[in-house]
């Protein structure tokens, strides 16, 4: 059965989508964390990401690399931290969550929960961010 992700892919799930090319798709996080709380996957299905061949390791990590300039560069915060948990989708993904304090990034914190129109302006400030 195809992940939650794999359907974002194949267009069945909406997404609020902030990058894509051939092998890869970024966009926010319905359950954000803070805003601007973006997930970067392989389109490839692929559980764990270690599972990753090497080259599709890499190239996932530096389209990783760009998104989080970009997520850096439109969200007010400190840093964008890097979490790779995995537990939620079986589908390999890099969380990118800005944050300007250690508690930003505890997966237990209470989600946020986001109007149509504030994603919509968080995912527009976002791929305008000039990097």
């Amino acid at each position: 059965m195809a992940s939650v992700f794999t359907k974002i892919i194949n267009g069945e799930i909406p997404a609020y989508k902030i990058a894509e090319d051939e092998n890869h798709l970024a966009f926010l996080d319905v359950m954000p964390l803070v805003e601007g709380h973006t997930l970067v996957i392989p389109k490839k299905e692929v559980d764990l990401i270690f599972d990753l061949d090497s080259e599709a390791f890499k190239d996932l990590w530096a389209f990783a690399q760009q998104i989080a300039k970009k997520v850096g560069a439109a969200m007010p915060c400190e840093r964008v931290a890097v979490a790779v948990v995995g537990l939620e989708v079986p589908h390999a993904h890099i969380h990118l969550v800005p944050i300007c304090k250690m508690s930003d990034l505890n997966f237990q914190n209470e989600r946020l929960k986001l109007s149509a129109e504030q994603y919509q302006d968080i995912q527009k400030r976002i791929i305008q961010a000039e990097v």
